[in-house]
């Protein structure tokens, strides 16, 4: 496999990086260039430019990737920076194969950080967000349960989805846990459905009424009793489905084995042709 870039960072003047695109904020990305911004100015630059030589220009890069850093280092009065040479042109930007950060590893990092002895001020400014955000983040799994957090720990679900859990008993953060896994479902609309519908006894406060904007005590207990009767009816399908698709595999494996035989084919195709069609499709189908 061919490597894609240089193993070693080298320094360029930034009058010698070339840009690909008009070096302007666009405004649907200010709050992501403060962050940058702040970022650099706090601890420098972490993540390198992504630059290309120009052949025709000995000296000068074609810069791939950070064009918002490449603005922000600008802005700070530098006048170079660190970057990783590519080996070919790519057209395709590298965040785009960075994959986000969930709320849970983000709290794990912060704590982790805090415990190495940064204080959180120094966080909050390199990250360009209210110290009340990182301390939230600090407190984030406090009442939740350590399975929950478990299950959850590399969902991208939003902290306030975390934080509707710990309304609820341990066993139940577990359940609504394994639920959101189940239907791959980590909204925070899905979240506060299931904790809605918890029933009272496994409420951390079982004596505060449950409230929701729009929604009248009546309808939120018969929200209740339909989730009840839901989670009730997965839990069935789960018990069942292993069962299920071996069932399903053996049958679709015997099927395969009847179409080879050029006989069977025949009589069903003079005999039962409507059948034969959806046999065909089913033999062929990559996944049940």
């Amino acid at each position: 496999m061919k490597i894609g870039f240089e193993l070693k960072k080298i320094r360029v003047a930034l009058k010698n990086i070339l840009p690909v695109k008009l070096l302007k904020v666009p405004e649907k990305r200010v709050h992501r260039y403060q962050t940058i911004l702040a970022s650099i100015k706090e601890v420098g630059l972490v993540e390198p430019l992504m630059v290309h030589p120009q052949k025709d220009a000995p000296g000068t890069f074609l810069l791939l990737d950070g064009h918002l850093r490449l603005i922000a280092l600008d802005e700070l009065g530098q006048t170079s920076a660190d970057c990783i040479v590519a080996s070919d042109d790519e057209s395709f930007t590298y965040n785009a194969r960075v994959s986000r950060l969930p709320p849970i590893q983000e709290h794990k990092m912060v704590l982790k950080a805090v415990r190495s002895g940064v204080k959180p001020e120094r966080i909050a400014a390199a990250l360009n967000m209210p110290l009340r955000v990182v301390l939230a983040s600090m407190r984030l799994l406090d009442g939740i349960h350590e399975e929950a957090v478990e299950m959850l720990k590399d969902k991208n679900m939003s902290p306030k989805a975390v934080r509707l859990l710990k309304r609820v008993t341990g066993v139940r953060q577990i359940e609504i846990a394994e639920l959101m896994v189940s239907a791959n479902n980590y909204f925070t609309g899905y979240a506060e459905a299931l904790v809605l519908g918890t029933p009272k006894d496994q409420l951390v406060n079982a004596s505060e009424p449950k409230k929701k904007e729009g929604l009248s005590a009546t309808e939120i207990a018969r929200m209740e009793e339909e989730m009840g009767a839901l989670e009730h009816d997965l839990k069935a399908v789960e018990e069942t489905y292993g069962e299920n698709v071996l069932n399903l595999t053996l049958a679709r494996g015997y099927i395969k084995k009847l179409l080879e035989n050029a006989k069977v084919v025949r009589f069903l195709n003079t005999n039962h042709a409507d059948i034969l069609p959806e046999f065909e499709a089913i033999a062929a189908a990559d996944a049940l």
